[in-house]
């Protein structure tokens, strides 16, 4: 076992698990400046995507619950529907790029509620999994 997860389950069994679960996924996938990995990061108030190129390093796109483009629209909107109004943003973002197919990465959480909805949402505006 990893010497962070070592610490982190001392720590936060729950935290410590889904980085198991990352580290697991992320072995599999890698993404790439015409396929990015689109990063999912979920938090007890927001969500964040981002579309990651690893080749480089660099984020090629992001959105999230508090980005300015979306504060306004979000009020007394339940945040499965928010996050598919993140995902919708990054898809729109990457099809500006001229990006059409992305590997959806979990990060560790579980594919449901509302990391599914930023999925569909990304899948709504065009992008390709």
């Amino acid at each position: 076992m990893d010497t962070k997860v070592k610490t982190l389950r001392k720590k936060n069994l729950k935290v410590a698990m889904r980085v198991r679960r990352k580290i697991k996924v992320r072995k599999k996938i890698e993404g790439s400046v015409e396929c990015p990995r689109l990063s999912v990061f979920r938090s007890a108030t927001h969500i964040y995507v981002q579309a990651i190129d690893d080749a480089t390093g660099k984020t090629l796109a992001a959105a999230s619950t508090v980005d300015r483009d979306l504060r306004g629209h979000l009020k007394d909107i339940k945040k499965s529907h928010a996050a598919g109004m993140v995902g919708e943003l990054l898809g729109k973002r990457l099809k500006e790029k001229g990006v059409v197919t992305a590997v959806f990465d979990r990060n560790g959480f579980r594919y449901c509620g509302r990391v599914a909805a930023v999925a569909q949402g990304a899948r709504d505006a065009g992008l390709n999994f």
